[in-house]
């Protein structure tokens, strides 16, 4: 009869891991059935060739459609990793038994198939991304969620994490005895746990499944299975063979879908093995973790080392003294809380206090360094890889871009097709976070050039990877990265930004998805701000995109319904305006004002030209708004000179007051000067107003005056002061202006103009002669 024992580990636990591989080697199993996919079981041997170096991660995935897909983990000293090694090295069989992803990713099982296990103690590696995010567990699976919380929180820790790192993880030694108490844990809290029905038949159907391998690896004539599968499972399992359990397992798994699979090995990163990087079958502390799995002996000085080489590499002072007392002070710490050797939160509050002194910034290098880690995994060059890497691979080929080579400059031709598409591809990867390219300004006239300075980094590989939750391909993924960004977009102006991003990275079906969504939110924004910082850009978009070749019609589609919506609700929104916000709105009108004439479209111009007209005839709104609005229709020339000059006298008029009447000059004025260049009368009536102002008010709007010719170009201000220096003034040269024409001074032009021009035609007979 078949010796079956079960260890209970928690994923990515090197205290688990230590424990267990003593327990193996004890026990020398003949048989492993370690809970993981049944789809990578070819993937196994693997795990022991040279070139495999973890932290890696196997992919799962539907070849019909890679977006479906989940990733299982693995490092150094995940007991799982621990397990196949020593199965290798022994020539014991090696067996996945969670239920197939073929099964769980298939069409209609379950509700949440591929969803991701919150709990580090339960949850399998998987599912990092998958195409149908599980919803959020009701309170009445709190402990099925989380039960190493529920522990933590019994025995006083601010979470499990913490707890099982303390009582586990920074352990001395191995001891065997660690599975059965954490069983018997898991028994007593599997009672008071209620089932998540989300999640209720896929949980039954798993340990089904696994139920069922172990009875099969006994019948196979195994002498000793070792069963390694989360603590949470292990009270599940032991029920094995239990009367009728057999039965119940096979009515549970009969009949259940199912769809091809695909499996890979892909290198990882512990950036993303960690919890911050939003894997939440992940840990705090990988690298420390690493650390503890490869150091166990000495582990307080050598991460403390560790720690000092750092902060000299950063050219941050770290003496050797200062490293032995941040050793004894941690030890000390490790003492006071009852510890046998110093813990991650030790050491942490140690090299805090000695190696730092209390600052933050060199602690938050450490931590990102030697408790998250920047380890990068690595697989052999010959083992399947996935989808995206593939097609990445192909299309490198392709457009002859060579990854890793060094850094340097191309220039782009867009007009030419291979350009275009390398153009293409690496916006596509920018837009999956991989920048392989750097966009700069172009050298030489005329927008069809792009340059690019790339530069590759090896830890993008790992991005590649993570992309394939994505889509099959680059493209797929990048238009996959883009929605999701679209559904989290919670303005208009963000969306209008997705619109650009994609045009460069020429994926018409997400372009068209953005759209509809930029549509959907603008019908019911009642931001008028929101609209109009998405204006701008997709403008410029439709007027400028077709150097791509991309169809911008429904670019300007937008537009057209952006401007009306804008240009309704605008006087309502410039009300009740503070300065800064002023500042901002008048940004926005320059800008869509812009826009709209870069459309040229007259009905658009017609409909932005009557809202700044009813803008510029309010009294009541900020200056330095209303200023510019009669700026922008003078400048269009929708009002003259004479009315622009009789709205300024109204605005400089002793009853509108010196504060606000210093506001619309700064709107009207700012950043051109020379509408008073080319318009006496409006220069005489600004000096008329300034030099009406008592002593005392000139010199409370001196600054705001100040601050707005400051913002005129040099050349202009000197034309503005030599006109005022003149005799008379601006008032003079408004009147000389004002004279009509100088037949005398008009005469001296004439011989010049018959020159260039050559002589008048030639009307009459009388007038030939």
């Amino acid at each position: 009869m078949s010796d079956i024992r079960l260890f209970g580990i928690r994923h990515h636990g090197p205290g688990s891991a230590r424990s267990l591989k003593a327990a193996l080697d004890a026990f020398a199993p003949d048989c492993l059935l370690i809970e993981g996919p049944p789809d990578a079981d070819a993937l196994i041997p693997l795990a022991a060739h040279e070139a495999m170096a973890p932290p890696v991660a196997l992919l799962v995935y539907r070849p019909d459609r890679p977006r479906t897909c989940a990733f299982f983990p693995f490092a150094a000293f995940s007991p799982e990793w621990v397990a196949m090694r020593h199965g290798i090295a022994a020539g014991a069989t090696l067996r996945f038994i969670d239920l197939p992803h073929a099964i769980q990713l298939a069409d209609g099982f379950g509700v949440s198939d591929a969803a991701p296990d919150t709990a580090p103690i339960d949850a399998e590696p998987v599912a990092e991304a998958t195409e149908t995010p599980s919803e959020p567990a009701p309170a009445s699976a709190a402990i099925r969620r989380d039960p190493l919380g529920e522990l933590a929180a019994v025995a006083g820790y601010p979470d499990g994490e913490r707890w099982w790192d303390a009582l586990v993880e920074s352990r001395a030694g191995a001891d065997g005895d660690v599975f059965a108490a954490i069983g018997e844990a898991m028994a007593a809290l599997r009672e008071g746990a209620e089932p998540d029905p989300d999640e209720a038949f896929r949980e039954e159907a798993r340990e089904a499944h696994m139920r069922a391998a172990i009875r099969r690896a006994a019948k196979e004539g195994f002498a000793r299975i070792a069963v390694i599968c989360g603590a949470w499972h292990v009270p599940a399992l032991m029920r094995h063979d239990a009367k009728g359990q057999a039965t119940a397992d096979t009515a549970t798994l009969k009949n259940l879908p199912k769809a091809k699979a695909a499996a890979a090995w892909a290198p990882w990163s512990y950036e993303r093995l960690a919890f911050a990087s939003g894997y939440r079958a992940g840990v705090l502390s990988p690298e420390w973790y690493d650390t503890l799995w490869h150091h166990e002996g000495r582990v307080a000085a050598r991460w403390l080392a560790r720690a000092a080489a750092l902060l000299r590499e950063n050219d941050l002072d770290a003496s050797p003294a200062s490293v032995i007392e941040a050793a004894r002070l941690a030890e000390a710490l490790a003492g006071f809380r009852g510890r046998s050797r110093p813990s991650l939160d030790d050491l942490d509050e140690a090299a805090q206090a000695t190696l730092c002194f209390a600052d933050p910034a060199p602690m938050g290098l450490i931590r990102r360094k030697l408790v998250i880690g920047e380890r990068l995994g690595a697989t052999p060059p010959d083992s399947p890889g996935t989808p995206v890497e593939a097609d990445f691979e192909a299309q490198c080929k392709r457009l002859r871009l060579k990854p890793g080579a060094a850094a340097g400059e191309i220039t782009l031709d867009l007009r030419r097709e291979t350009d275009l598409a390398r153009s293409h591809f690496l916006n596509r990867l920018k837009l999956i976070g991989i920048p392989w390219g750097e966009r700069r300004e172009a050298r030489g006239r005329g927008t069809f050039k792009e340059s690019w300075y790339l530069t590759w980094q090896p830890e993008w590989v790992v991005e590649l990877v993570a992309a394939s939750a994505e889509g099959g391909t680059i493209a797929e993924a990048a238009a996959g990265r883009v929605r999701s960004r679209a559904r989290e977009a919670t303005r208009v102006a963000e969306l209008s930004g997705l619109i650009g991003t994609l045009l460069d990275a020429d994926l018409a079906g997400a372009t068209a998805a953005v759209i509809r969504a930029l549509n959907d939110r603008a019908a019911v924004s009642a931001d008028v701000f929101d609209l109009m910082d998405a204006l701008p850009p997709l403008a410029e978009l439709a007027r400028y995109g077709s150097v791509r070749s991309s169809d911008t019609e429904p670019v300007l589609a937008v537009v057209r319904g952006l401007v009306p919506r804008a240009a309704a609700g605008l006087v309502a929104a410039c009300q009740s305006l503070d300065d800064d916000a002023a500042g901002a709105a008048k940004a926005r009108i320059v800008a869509v004002s812009g826009a709209v004439a870069l459309i040229e479209e007259p009905e658009l111009k017609a409909v932005w030209g009557e809202a700044l007209r009813a803008l510029a005839d309010q009294e009541h709104v900020h200056g330095r708004v209303v200023g510019r609005a009669v700026r922008l229709l003078f400048d269009d020339r929708a009002i003259d000179a004479a009315e622009a000059g009789e709205r300024l006298r109204l605005a400089l008029s002793r009853a509108s007051g010196a504060v606000p009447a210093a506001a619309w000059i700064e709107g009207f004025l700012e950043d051109s000067g020379t509408v008073l260049i080319h318009g006496r009368e409006l220069l005489a009536v600004v000096d008329e107003w300034l030099c009406g102002l008592d002593e005392a008010l000139f010199i409370e709007l001196l600054p705001l005056v100040r601050r707005t010719f400051a913002t005129l170009a040099p050349a202009e201000r000197r034309a503005i002061g030599e006109t005022l220096a003149r005799p008379g003034g601006a008032s003079l040269d408004a009147a000389a202006g004002s004279q009509g024409f100088d037949p005398a001074r008009a005469a001296k032009v004439l011989p010049i103009l018959r020159l260039l021009l050559g002589p008048e035609p030639a009307t009459t007979t009388g007038d030939a002669a």
